[in-house]
């Protein structure tokens, strides 16, 4: 599936902005959303979309498929292949399962055992692992002729996940304290400063071992990778000084740019320009660990940015200025998906909206626009079941102007619906991550503040 940077470049969620009267850091959730059978909905979705991580991994690795086709219309060989950023989607949601009693905690640390072994012997690039790999040998392919390498973007979406394992088992019985070792020392691992491409003030995202670093991908900002620079400044062994994030994502405060959509305010500059805030996983990926509530530095309140994407994106939908059938208040959400030809960024704007909704938009965004989000979950699980749910929850994208309802499943659309819905829910993954003492070492030398570390 293509990165987006290279294809394309109220009644909100209340953000409880005071740290706990206790000592963990632990930021309190939203209240779930209280209606008539509203909390059986959630609880059907978020455990359905949680067996696309358990029932439907790849078998040998126990990591997350990068594909999966209910209608067998992609090649099959895709059952094999293993995505990194998606399983790092998929430990979190393992720890959603654990948590909701989908499975056992035995269950979820035998299958975490499974992955970790082999993400040790996989293909590695100075740490950082690539894109994909075959499940059976955790040997790479290839995602393109050129990225057969280190993927520093997929890897920070992997590690981020596997942090949260490590801070859930680390005080638990030795086999988990074990787990939680092995963790740490994959982490210890990812050389985030080799990937400056000779000392440079940026980050790249792909190095390969017979194509060096021809790619040439300076990773900046804004968009779905701030996860790998907050890692990257927070890596105990190879970690990059402050200076590479604040020239190269934040390009010397070039990064500032304010976007306007009726009542709503973007106060970044989003990566290709969109005209208003791009595909709305840019306000998913990094911040499923990485909590937004109350996060700032000086280019930004990361809690109000994503807030004000997702309402945009709902509000575009309303407004539905292309006249497309099927958008409504309970029927919304644009990103990076499936699409009636192909893969597309679908986005709010004239050019990037293309007439398919992809339920994770929406889905993802319980935290942020909590009302928006029950209203189309109820809409699409009540009203169009038979065509958008299946085996796994909501399908990838669907298009009623087209008449449009694959039966496909990708798992970076997947992932976040179970670990969003579940921070909403109870912030699970958030203090999860946020608990790491390395983050806060990293936040704080980029100038970042958070509640969690009042």
């Amino acid at each position: 599936m293509n990165k987006i940077n290279i294809k394309i470049a109220t009644i909100a969620v209340v953000f409880f902005l005071a740290a706990c009267s206790n000592n963990t850091g632990k930021q309190p959730a939203n209240q779930l959303v209280k209606q008539p059978g509203d909390s059986a909905i959630f609880d059907a979705v978020q455990q359905q979309t949680f067996q696309y991580f358990w029932e439907g991994a790849e078998p040998t690795s126990g990591l997350a498929r990068e594909r999966f086709h209910v209608d067998n219309i992609y090649p099959q060989n895709d059952k094999s292949t293993v995505t990194s950023g998606g399983a790092g989607f998929g430990v979190m949601a393992i720890l959603v399962g654990i948590e909701r009693g989908f499975i056992t905690r035995e269950q979820g640390l035998e299958r975490l055992e499974t992955a970790v072994k082999f993400l040790e012997t996989a293909d590695r690039f100075h740490g950082a692992f690539p894109h994909w790999w075959w499940g059976e040998t955790g040997k790479t392919r290839p995602f393109s002729k050129k990225d057969n390498g280190g993927d520093l973007v997929e890897t920070s979406f992997l590690i981020q996940g596997l942090l949260c394992v490590r801070q859930y088992f680390k005080e638990g019985s030795e086999r988990e304290k074990t787990l939680a070792a092995r963790i740490d020392k994959l982490w210890r691992e990812v050389e985030f400063d080799w990937y400056r491409n000779g000392n440079q003030n940026v980050l790249y995202w792909h190095w390969s071992p017979n194509f060096g670093w021809d790619m040439n991908f300076a990773v900046k900002g804004y968009n779905e990778c701030l996860i790998m620079y907050i890692l990257a400044a927070s890596s105990p062994t190879h970690g990059v000084p402050a200076e590479v994030y604040h020239q190269g994502w934040a390009q010397n405060g070039g990064i500032i740019k304010q976007t306007h959509y009726k009542n709503d305010t973007l106060q970044l500059m989003y990566q290709g320009n969109p005209p208003y805030g791009g595909p709305l996983f840019w306000a998913h990926y990094s911040y499923l660990g990485l909590d937004p509530r109350g996060l700032k530095d000086k280019y930004a309140d990361y809690g109000k940015e994503v807030t004000s994407q997702a309402k945009i994106n709902y509000q575009w939908c309303v407004d539905n200025p292309k006249q497309y059938k099927g958008y409504s208040d309970s029927s919304w959400g644009l990103t990076a998906s499936y699409s009636v030809r192909g893969y597309s960024a679908h986005a709010p704007g004239l050019q990037e909206d293309l007439g398919v909704i992809s339920p994770t938009a929406a889905l993802a965004s319980f935290p942020y626009t909590p009302h928006q989000s029950m209203a189309a979950m109820k809409y699409w699980y009540n009203n169009m079941k038979d065509n958008l749910f299946g085996p796994y929850g909501f399908y990838d994208a669907f298009s009623v102007t087209d008449n449009w309802y694959p039966k496909r499943y990708l798992a970076i659309d997947q992932g976040p619906i179970v670990v969003m819905m579940e921070n909403y829910r109870s912030g699970l993954l958030w203090n999860l991550f946020m608990s790491c003492p390395e983050i806060k070492t990293g936040l704080t030398k980029l100038g970042f503040s958070s509640p969690h570390y009042k």
